[in-house]
C-alpha cells in the first residue's frame, strides 16, 4: 500500500508539474504575441509632420484653406475657411509606403457638410490603401489610384454601412470574381451621430485585404490590381508599374464633410 501511495503521489506531482509548464508556456506565448503587436502611431497628436497634402487643382504640399490641421490632439478635416467646396478633393499622404500591415483609425464625423459638397459625400471620408505615390498624381487629379476603405456615417434614420470598398483606378477579386464596380458595401452596422468608430484594414501585399469595424470583420477580398481601362491607372502602367498592386502609400481623404481622427496607427506584418 505504501508503494502504491508513493506511485500515485509521484504521478500526481508529475501531472501538476506538467500543467504548470503548459500554463507557463501558454502565458509566454501570449506575452510574445503581445510583444509582436507593436502598433506605431503615424500621427503624433501635435502637428502634421510626416504627412503631405495634395488637393485637386493645387501642387503637392499645399494645404488648401488649412483643411488638414491638428487641434486638441486630433487630426481634423475642417472646412471653416471655405465659402464653397468647389470640387477641392483632398488627400493627405503619410511619407512612407507599406506592403503588409494593419492600419487602424478612430474617426468621427462632426458638424455640417460644406456648401457645394456633393450629396454622396455627406458624412463620407476614406482611408486610401496602396496609393500611388503622391508626386505621381496629376495637378487636377481628384483621387489617387488606390484601394479605398470608405468611411460613412449615418443620417440618423437610414441604414448606411461603413468600411466599404471603393476602387479609384483599381479592381479586386471578391468571391472569385473580378469586381469592377466603383463601390461595394460591407456588412457593417450603421453608426449615426458624432460617435467615435474604430475602423481597421488588414493588407497583405497583393493578397488578401480585410476590413474590420469595432473589431468585427465586415468585408474581405484579394488581388488588388490596376484597372487598365482607367486613365490615371494607365499612366502608371505606361510608366512601368506592375498590374498587381503589392505596396503603396496610405492617405486620408477630405471630401467635403468635417471629420476628426484621434488615432491613426499601423502594425507591420511579416510577409508570407
Amino acid at each position: 500500500m505504501k508503494i502504491k501511495t508513493i506511485l500515485i503521489g509521484s504521478i500526481s506531482a508529475l501531472l501538476i508539474a506538467g500543467c504548470a509548464l503548459l500554463l507557463a508556456s501558454e502565458a509566454a506565448a501570449s506575452e510574445n504575441d503581445g510583444e509582436k503587436e507593436e502598433w506605431i502611431s503615424l500621427f503624433n497628436g501635435k502637428n502634421l509632420n510626416g504627412w503631405i497634402p495634395k488637393f485637386a487643382g493645387h501642387k503637392l504640399g499645399e494645404n488648401y484653406n488649412n483643411t488638414f490641421r491638428v487641434e486638441d490632439g486630433v487630426l481634423k478635416v475642417s472646412y471653416d475657411q471655405y465659402e464653397n467646396f468647389d470640387n477641392k478633393y483632398g488627400h493627405i499622404f503619410f511619407k512612407e509606403k507599406f506592403s503588409h500591415y494593419r492600419i487602424r483609425v478612430e474617426y468621427r464625423f462632426v458638424g455640417d457638410q460644406v456648401k457645394g459638397g456633393p450629396g454622396w459625400a455627406f458624412r463620407n471620408n476614406g482611408v486610401m490603401l496602396h496609393c500611388q505615390a503622391p508626386e505621381s498624381m496629376g495637378v487636377n487629379q481628384d483621387f489617387p489610384v488606390s484601394i479605398e476603405g470608405q468611411l460613412l456615417g449615418g443620417n440618423g434614420k437610414d441604414e448606411r454601412h461603413t468600411a466599404n470598398l471603393c476602387t479609384p483606378g483599381t479592381n479586386v477579386i471578391m468571391n472569385d470574381k473580378l469586381i469592377t464596380q466603383h463601390c461595394t458595401s460591407s456588412n457593417s452596422k450603421t453608426y449615426h451621430g458624432d460617435q467615435w468608430v474604430t475602423a481597421e484594414f488588414e493588407v497583405h501585399g497583393d493578397g488578401a485585404i480585410k476590413h474590420y469595424v469595432n473589431g468585427e470583420l465586415v468585408m474581405e477580398y484579394e488581388k488588388p490590381q490596376l484597372d487598365e481601362k482607367d486613365k490615371d491607372a494607365q499612366k502608371l502602367i505606361d510608366a512601368g508599374a506592375p498590374k498587381m498592386i503589392q505596396e503603396g502609400y496610405i492617405s486620408l481623404q477630405a471630401e467635403s464633410h468635417p471629420t476628426e481622427f484621434r488615432k491613426v496607427e499601423i502594425l507591420l506584418l511579416d510577409q508570407e
